[in-house]
């Protein structure tokens, strides 16, 4: 099954949600996730993932923030300036994959940025006008993914397959317990 999108799409006439064209582990995911939390985040973090090169928790947190952000705006695509706090150094940063997707803001477009700061945090500022909004995930959802994560390195180490395997099974997971409106904090700022 494909479903037309054409008005998000540069390239696509419809986004596939075939499930024979998804890998065994998420195609149980495509209708729950789908109807649970809709297809603007589905098709950011399809492509978001395919993009980051492995099904990342914090590029997938990236794009559940950056949706998020859309909303408060009642924005579309392209119309958001983002400054990110989550740095440049993985896992962190892979946050600023979701963000570039799920909102549009692209490097080669000069709407996102990457604030320099000693000690990076998955938060970001989104900008449209005199308004802003700075969302940041809540401590108790980043103290729980860093004792997944710990427990991962615990147990596989960092080099070995079955660790990203791990980490592959907790971004599946995280992707469909963590809903958007509940796992970060809000904050308004401007008209």
């Amino acid at each position: 099954m494909i479903v037309a999108t054409k008005e998000r799409n540069v390239l696509f006439d419809g986004f596939p949600l075939t499930e024979s064209l998804y890998l065994s582990d998420v195609r149980p995911l495509i209708r729950q996730v789908i109807l649970r939390y809709g297809m603007s985040e589905w098709r950011a973090a399809v492509l978001t993932n395919e993009l980051h090169g492995h099904l990342g928790i914090y590029a997938l947190l990236g794009v559940k923030m950056g949706i998020l952000a859309l909303e408060q705006f009642g924005a579309g695509e392209q119309e958001l300036h983002v400054l990110s706090y989550a740095g440049s150094q993985p896992p962190l940063s892979c946050l600023n994959d979701g963000l570039q997707v799920a909102t549009g803001a692209t490097l080669g477009h000069g709407t996102i940025s990457i604030a320099a700061q000693e000690h990076p945090t998955p938060s970001a500022r989104f900008t449209k006008g005199e308004r802003s909004v700075h969302i940041a995930l809540k401590e108790s959802v980043a103290e729980r993914i860093s004792s997944d994560i710990a427990h991962g390195r615990e147990k596989h180490g960092t080099r070995h397959p079955s660790y990203w395997e791990y980490v592959r099974h907790l971004a599946l997971d995280y992707w469909l317990l963590f809903d958007r409106h509940e796992i970060f904090e809000v904050k308004a700022f401007g008209n």
